[in-house]
């Protein structure tokens, strides 16, 4: 009887111990992969279909993909609009993401995370410092929190860092940082979760910026660019936005393309520009996109109201739903660029973009290697004292293409950086196994205190 007691209780704590692990990342998800100029989920072409997600903006920074209740309330409305991708342009990452990330996995829904905060970022105005050790900390932390996701569809290293003519001297600053990340995922050996760019909605030097982006050595090309885009405003067309021109300019180009923000709020938004996105005219060349923007924020683009933790359907919601519904992605490959490739650099066109063709990047700085040898550590969060003017910088520019600071042999690749605190618009994978650690422990404990702690150990 005394055998069958222990037997039944090694049993249940066993079962207790293995039905209740730490909620960990989903691995029945099919990460997206890049082919071409083109994304894929497994063998069929993936076109986002997503909305920018930031509740309170820049100006109220929250982290909303750490508030799992208000995730998951989200998380309906995402659905009931048709959307398979969400964007977020700011995380607190010394907080846990599991239980959302999974609840997006559930919803069949990707993310397409910026790495950067207004106090971790690239400063446009003075990116020399900014770009050191403890941004690199920061950002690289970020990636440690979200490599695990397969979910995780893509990671903005830079958004609108480049806004005029004079900033583009910050290019190399963006592109280093790309760099940057893809090479500390290679040497954590995480998943290649694909890096790149969010350009502005200015046409000084747009073109310029996505030549940059895929020129190069191939571990400093990007893995994919996108722009924000507000010149389709309703009533419009193909034509008369100039989104012919556009898929002219980048017919041929090597990398992903999408839009990264759209949806023009000038006059009344029907989102007209749904039907030609998705539309065989386009996706030769894009892969969708993301509307501006879910929440109602004081730039009037919101989708819904949020107030008091509830969530009211605006026009603009009813209008989006309404576009998506009637519009299907092409069937087959959208005639994507099978061969993709790198293009030659941009040559100096000052003043609007005042970058040779022949510049070397800034090599990573030099404290930054050990994140590569041991990890990132635990990020600041959103509590951090930021970065602008802070740490190690560059001390010199390479011609390998790696990036490699001189302390160690750090493989790089290509970069992209992030905005300035003032000016920012916003701002193999490693899935944890289920250790059995916690139940030889449970059991352990449990025999211990029946028939004595010798036992065990003899």
């Amino acid at each position: 009887m005394k055998g069958s007691t222990i037997a039944t209780a090694l049993t249940l704590s066993a079962s207790s111990v293995l039905a209740a692990p730490n909620l960990a990342a989903r691995d029945d998800v099919t990460a997206i992969t890049v082919k071409g100029n083109a994304f894929f989920k497994g063998n069929e072409r993936f076109y986002m279909r997503g909305v920018d997600y930031q509740p309170g903006g820049s100006s109220d920074l929250a982290d909303p993909i750490a508030d799992a209740d208000s995730c998951k309330r989200d998380i309906e409305k995402f659905t009931d609009l048709g959307l398979n991708t969400i964007r977020v342009y700011s995380v607190d990452n010394s907080k846990d993401h599991d239980e959302c990330m999974n609840a997006l996995a559930d919803a069949g829904i990707y993310l397409v995370l910026d790495v950067n905060t207004p106090d971790y970022s690239i400063n446009r105005e003075n990116p020399a410092p900014s770009y050191n050790d403890v941004y690199l900390q920061y950002v690289f932390a970020t990636v440690d929190k979200f490599a695990k996701y397969k979910n995780t569809l893509a990671f903005f290293s830079g958004n609108e860092v480049i806004n005029d003519g004079p900033s583009s001297v910050t290019a190399p600053y963006v592109k280093a940082v790309t760099r940057d990340l893809r090479a500390y995922m290679r040497a954590r050996d995480y998943r290649q979760i694909p890096v790149g760019y969010s350009a502005a909605d200015v046409d000084t030097n747009r073109l310029e910026m996505a030549e940059y982006m895929n020129c190069g050595t191939d571990e400093e090309r990007s893995d994919f660019f996108a722009f924000n885009d507000y010149s389709w405003c309703s009533p419009s067309s193909f034509e008369t936005s100039g989104w012919d021109q556009k898929v002219k300019n980048f017919t041929g180009y090597g990398l992903p393309l999408f839009l990264s923000e759209f949806g023009c709020n000038t006059n009344t938004r029907d989102f007209g520009e749904v039907a030609s996105l998705y539309s065989t005219e386009m996706t030769g060349v894009y892969s969708g996109g993301l509307v501006y923007e879910y929440s109602q924020e004081p730039s009037d683009y919101g989708l819904v109201q949020i107030k008091n933790g509830q969530v009211t359907d605006l026009d603009d919601f009813d209008a989006l739903k309404s576009a998506f519904s009637k519009t299907d992605d092409p069937s087959g490959d959208g005639g994507y660029n099978k061969t993709g490739g790198a293009n030659p650099c941009p040559a100096r066109n000052s003043p609007n973009w005042d970058v040779d063709s022949n510049d070397d990047l800034p090599v990573m700085p030099a404290p930054a290697q050990e994140y590569f040898d041991n990890g990132a550590g635990d990020g600041p969060g959103f509590s951090g004292p930021g970065s602008q003017n802070a740490g190690t910088q560059s001390t010199s520019n390479t011609t390998s293409g790696s990036g490699d600071s001189g302390t160690g042999t750090s493989s790089s690749s290509s970069a992209s950086g992030s905005s300035d605190t003032t000016e920012d618009s916003a701002a193999g994978l490693r899935i944890p196994s289920l250790t059995m650690a916690p139940a030889f422990v449970g059991l352990v404990t449990i025999v211990s205190s029946m028939v004595g702690a010798g036992v065990i150990f003899i």
